[in-house]
Order: C-alpha cells, then structure tokens, then sequence
C-alpha cells in the first residue's frame, strides 16, 4: 500500500501535467476566462453597477441604451446593465450552491452502492431510477411548490432532482476503481474502509466529477433561469436574467434590449462552461491525452 506522502506526490504530479494540457486548449482557456470574469462580476456587483437593480426611475421608462443607461431601462425604470451585473451573483450563486447539494447527496450514495455492492446497491440504485425517472422540470416545479418562495428554496429544488447522475458517474467509477490490483493489496494487509475509500476510491472518482460538476453549473443556471421565466423562481424584485427575459418578452417588439442582452448573458456563460468543461475532460482522462 503507497504511503501517504508518496501518493500525494503521484496525485500532484499527475493535476498538474492535466493542467498543462487545460492550458493548452484555447477554447477552455476562454470558457475559464469568462467563468472567472463572470465571479468578479458577481463578487464586484455593487461597486461595478452605476445604479441600484431595484430602484425605479419613472423619468427613464422603457429608454433604449445610451451613455447614461448602456442597455437601456425596463418597464419600471430599472437600469438594465445593473440588472444584469446582479443576475450574474444569482447565476453563480445558483450554479454552486445547487452543485455542493449535488454532491451532498449523489456522491455518498454513489460510493456506498459502488463499494457495498449486493442488496445495498439494488436498494440505492432503485432508489436512484425511481428519482430519475420524474420529468426534472416538473419535478423541481412540484418541489418548488411544497417548499415555498425564497432563494435558497430554489437552489434546494434544483439540487434535490440534479443528484441522480452524479450518483451513477461515482458508482460506475468505483465499481470499476474496485477491481484493481492495488485495492486487492490493501485489503489483503488489513487496511479498513474508512482508509480504502478515502485514500483509494475517493481519489480516483475526483476527475470525473470535477467534470461533471463543471457542466452540472450551467445546466442549474439555466433551469433557474427557465423557472424565473415562468415566474416560479427568483422572487422579485431581486434581479435574475431569466426574470429579465420574462419581463422584457412583453414588449419585445418595442424594446427588444430587455430581451437580448440577458439572454445573450446567459447563453455565453452557459458556452463558456461548456468549453471550460470539454476542456478538462480532455486534461483529466489519460486516454484523451496527446501529451
């Protein structure tokens, strides 16, 4: 069995030959440079918006874009450029805190039926089946209704249905990861469960998920934005992009810049974690590697 220091070697060694090959993706490198403008935007909002997102200006209604208002006001007056800086705290804020339920609740299960095997992986994955089976959006609008208004709600709905094929990618890579001389060895001298999953099934699951989570925020941002389209998301008059498509669909043939520049926001976010994820699937799986 490796010892401890010995394997973090390994480990570092082989994150940062995968992070030579990221960098050497320019469309990754991209995606990784509007995923990381996109956190400053969120983390700077207040000191970057011109105006307040809710303030309400009824001598500047419905104004196309201009030196004082860049994209323009809404309906009620509201600068759209400082909506828009905030709907990206809420797009973020989305697409991690429903990742971090996400693994909460898929990654234990996915190791334990993986590992345990027999009756608790049936038990575990029927369980998994009977979840995926639910039509997502309907099952987070149900969800959404039982748990009532409030951001955190959302981010709970979203989480509780999105789990389900995290905790297939964790079972899949420990069945396989199960089989492998080095985890015959280590039980052969004795080494405890706590020890095998920690120091050997955890590390070898950790690739993949970083993957999957990486595409897992997009997909939550944009669910998000599809619920506050129908006016069951972000309550308002807290600002979020798809609320912002929905208030401007209204009057889209008067002033179509309500409409255009949240939803040009949301698909170049969703694009830049599509390339910034295709990239470290490229970094991450040996077999991929031209290096």
């Amino acid at each position: 069995m490796p010892l401890p220091r010995q394997q973090r070697a390994v480990n570092r060694g082989l994150y940062a030959l995968a992070l030579r090959r990221l960098l050497k993706n320019r469309l990754a490198v991209a995606g990784l440079a509007v995923v990381l403008l996109l956190a400053g935007v969120a983390i700077f909002a207040n000191q970057l918006s011109p105006y307040d997102p809710i303030k309400q200006n009824y001598d500047a209604i419905s104004e196309g874009p201009s030196s004082k208002h860049w994209f323009g006001t809404d309906p009620l007056g509201r600068d759209t450029f400082s909506r828009l800086l905030f709907g990206a705290r809420i797009s973020l804020a989305v697409g991690i805190f429903t990742q971090v339920i996400v693994l909460s609740i898929g990654l234990p299960i996915g190791i334990l039926a993986g590992y345990l095997g027999g009756r608790v992986d049936n038990l575990l994955m029927r369980f998994v089946d009977i979840i995926y089976a639910f039509p997502d959006l309907l099952f987070i609008i149900l969800l959404r209704s039982l748990l009532g208004g409030g951001i955190m709600n959302i981010f709970l709905a979203i989480g509780l249905v999105a789990w389900t094929n995290i905790a297939r990618l964790v079972r899949g890579q420990v069945l396989s990861v199960k089989q492998e001389d080095y985890i015959t060895a280590a039980r052969a001298v004795g080494a405890s469960t706590p020890w095998m999953l920690l120091r050997h099934i955890l590390p070898n699951v950790v690739s993949p998920l970083i993957v999957a989570v990486t595409f897992g925020i997009p997909r939550a941002i944009f669910v998000e934005a599809a619920l506050s389209y129908i006016g069951i998301g972000i309550p308002p008059p807290t600002p979020s992009w798809g609320t912002m498509i929905q208030d401007g669909y209204t009057v889209i043939f008067v002033a179509p810049n309500l409409v255009l520049f949240p939803a040009i926001a949301i698909a170049t976010v969703m694009l830049a974690f599509t390339f910034l994820g295709d990239g470290l699937r490229d970094a991450l799986d040996p077999r991929l590697s031209r290096a």
